[in-house]
């Protein structure tokens, strides 16, 4: 665990949670980290990965035990997430598909639907992703053109989906799509589609991003796609707008979340690595410009862990609000890019060079600025509160 930061442990972190945060960290050490090189190359990490953290306890930690989860609260995806990015597992889909995914069955599905797919989504069996973006819009989610058309008892489902998270791994889809495309906003629905249970679902590219490349991120096609009704998540037509509305504090503060531990490990490793070389006859830290430079970011990080920290706290306790959730996620992502691009320079050459952790952080930090709603999206909502 990194320790370059000193910060008092928050409330929310009683000691189950601490036992929770040192047990994630050694199991993703110990069982996943040795096969992470390959699942970079392969672009995408292996089922058995998925059904190994299932077993570990450490998916859907937040989901009650009668829906096979584990019993706690968000302080401990908190912490699963936070250990993920120490030990530099970036490109694993977990937090999308524990407190992203599951939630939505969570809070909004019924009792039949929680019991049918929340234990199969805890155990890994079932590996969740969630389509919102289409290639015509990311985040004005308003405008999607996807369609549910009710035929029977059954819907039909059309459209495309891209940018998805987990989607060539994924057998459980949340869509976002118009059952109504006049009624705008309150015309949008929430289904979950089994992909192996219909037809007409097809994975496109497994696309070439800048970086998380051992991120499964996806095209995917539906055509005629027919589900039950019981798909739909909640108990009628057009309240998933809302449903989205009401998760997003928390999938926004995940992000910042993964930023905060990114932030660690590069200061960590960009700590090491100042000691160790020399120039000039000297260690690269004895120079001002390094010291001032790591005391920068040893004091804006700081300043972010606290911040995230509260954000927790407040997200556990349910009052954690749309407009501080967006500043988290718009000034942790920014810190976390200025940050790793700072680490960069003081690994001056090396840091180009693919070898050494600090540039894969480099490449995979800068999306965090793009996804869950661009942090320019995260200015409109907190200036609306001006």
């Amino acid at each position: 665990m990194f320790d370059v930061l000193d910060v008092e442990r928050p409330d929310w972190m009683t000691e189950d949670v601490v036992l929770l945060d040192d047990a994630a960290e050694k199991f993703f050490e110990r069982e996943i980290a040795p096969d992470y090189e390959r699942y970079i190359k392969e672009g995408i990490v292996e089922r058995a990965a998925w059904e190994k953290t299932g077993a570990a306890g450490l998916l859907c930690a937040a989901m009650p035990e009668e829906y096979g989860g584990a019993g706690g609260s968000f302080a401990h995806e908190a912490v699963i997430i936070h250990a993920l990015g120490r030990v530099g597992l970036d490109s694993f889909g977990i937090p999308l598909h524990s407190a992203i995914v599951a939630p939505y069955i969570l809070h909004y599905g019924s009792e039949d639907q929680k019991k049918r797919w929340l234990p199969k989504l805890a155990s890994g069996e079932y590996i969740g992703a969630i389509a919102m973006t289409e290639p015509s819009g990311g985040s004005d989610l308003q405008a999607v053109r996807t369609t549910a058309k009710k035929d029977g008892n059954h819907y039909l489902i059309n459209g495309q989906k891209t940018f998805i998270t987990n989607g060539q791994n994924a057998n459980l889809i949340i869509v976002v799509a118009k059952t109504d495309p006049t009624l705008g906003a309150k015309g949008t629905s929430l289904f979950v589609v089994e992909t192996d249970e219909v037809e007409g679902f097809r994975r496109g590219r497994n696309l070439d991003k800048v970086g998380l490349k051992g991120q499964d991120t996806s095209e995917l096609f539906f055509d005629d796609v027919r589900v039950p009704a019981d798909a739909l998540i909640g108990p009628e037509e057009g309240k998933g707008f809302a449903q989205l509305m009401s998760e997003l504090p928390q999938e926004r503060l995940l992000i910042a979340i993964q930023a905060m531990a990114m932030i660690e490990r590069a200061l960590s490793v960009t700590i090491d690595y100042v000691k160790e070389r020399k120039a000039f006859g000297k260690a690269i830290i004895d120079f001002q410009n390094t010291r001032f430079k790591l005391a920068e970011m040893k004091t804006e990080a700081t300043v972010a862990k606290v911040f995230v920290d509260n954000c927790i706290g407040r997200l556990v306790n349910g009052q954690l609000d749309t407009v501080t959730a967006s500043m988290a996620k718009y000034w942790l992502s920014d810190l976390q890019c200025k940050i790793m691009d700072e680490c960069v320079q003081l690994h001056g050459g090396y840091g180009y060079m693919n070898e050494y952790p600090i540039a894969r952080m480099y490449q995979d930090a800068r999306v965090q600025r793009i996804y869950g709603g661009t942090n320019e999206i995260m200015k409109v909502v907190i200036s609306r509160s001006l």
